[in-house]
């Protein structure tokens, strides 16, 4: 078929357009040969680094090892100084506040492991409940091989790194795996080349934990980290809900009914407790050890740290001389916190 020369030269540009067009297409849905259009691995250890020194915030999530006790956590990080953490394992949970060198802890769990076994630690421990209580900055992890970039490089990148993957899926996100001796670091495809995952090899332990698998999200995001409000300080036991403790039980006044009284003195402040502390007076035969019978009386108002107070009730329905043959104790109940 003959075609006018304008026409034939038309049809020429538009099939070559069609044809660069297709190409253009197919070229975008591989990979380049010999690595082109992928970043360099010097690029991606650089931004991973960066992103991680410059950073004003970050969060961590996943789960460890720690001893024999698997754990999962949750560590939101603001620079300079800020930290909001919570571990958890199937028996315990810990949540702990860190602004400098001030740290603050909550998990009634974690407190029981960590007190005495005597009255009065236990004490302590139902009058905290699951406040928020005072200790010690050095007693949480730092993880400075996760969360510094120097000491992040130093640990997974660089000479470290013996494997590299690319298009690995973390969370939907296109990244690059390098993988080394220690674990496997998993950095986003496309610049600024964010740390996204972070998998320890089996046996290596960092930070004093193995077996982790770790997300890093919300890079500079605003946590908003402040200290808890009405914080009991163990070192200042007048920063607790009362802790009464009986000091003396008194019978004298009992007849019948029959009237008991106890002298109480307070361990711990006035802070605000779900209730109000109870005593329970317990009359028992010396000889059979049967309950004969028992009130209880209620520890109001309270007085403060180290002061004292008495509390009286009435033991009904017993007779005189089941009283003089009896035993009287008095066993307080101080709820704390909750």
């Amino acid at each position: 078929m003959l075609m006018h020369p304008r026409l034939r030269l038309t049809w020429y540009r538009t099939r070559t357009g069609l044809v660069g067009a297709i190409m253009v297409a197919a070229l975008s849905a591989c990979d380049l040969p010999f690595g082109l259009g992928l970043p360099t691995t010097r690029s991606l250890e650089s931004g991973a680094t960066g992103t991680l020194v410059a950073a004003d915030s970050f969060e961590i999530t996943g789960s460890y090892t720690e001893g024999s006790t698997p754990w999962s956590i949750d560590l939101q990080l603001t620079r300079p100084a800020a930290e909001h953490v919570t571990v958890m394992s199937a028996d315990a949970k810990l949540e702990a506040i860190i602004l400098g060198s001030n740290a603050y802890f909550r998990g009634q769990q974690f407190l029981s492991a960590h007190m005495g076994s005597d009255l009065v630690a236990r004490s302590f421990v139902k009058a905290a409940g699951n406040g928020w209580w005072k200790g010690a900055a050095g007693h949480v992890p730092q993880l400075t091989e996760l969360t510094d970039g120097n000491a992040f490089r130093s640990t997974f990148l660089g000479q470290a790194v013996t494997q590299r993957t690319d298009h690995v899926s973390v969370d939907g996100i296109d990244a690059v795996r390098l993988s080394g001796a220690r674990g496997d670091v998993f950095i986003t495809a496309q610049a600024p080349y964010r740390v996204l995952r972070v998998r320890l090899k089996h046996g290596v332990v960092l930070d004093g934990i193995r077996d982790a698998d770790l997300r890093f999200v919300n890079y500079n995001s605003d946590f908003r980290i402040a200290a808890p409000a009405d914080v009991i300080d163990f070192s200042n036991l007048s920063t607790l809900p009362p802790i009464y403790t009986v000091v003396s039980v008194d019978t004298s006044g009992c007849a019948r009914p029959c009237a008991v009284s106890a002298l109480l003195k307070n361990l711990g402040g006035l802070l605000h407790a779900q209730g109000p502390s109870t005593v329970t007076f317990t009359m028992t035969d010396t000889a059979s050890r049967q309950t004969l019978g028992s009130c209880k009386a209620q520890v109001v108002p309270d007085v403060p740290y180290n002061g004292t107070t008495t509390v009286s009730c009435s033991i009904d329905n017993v007779a005189s001389q089941q009283s003089t043959a009896a035993t009287v104790t008095a066993t307080p109940d101080n709820p704390g916190r909750g």
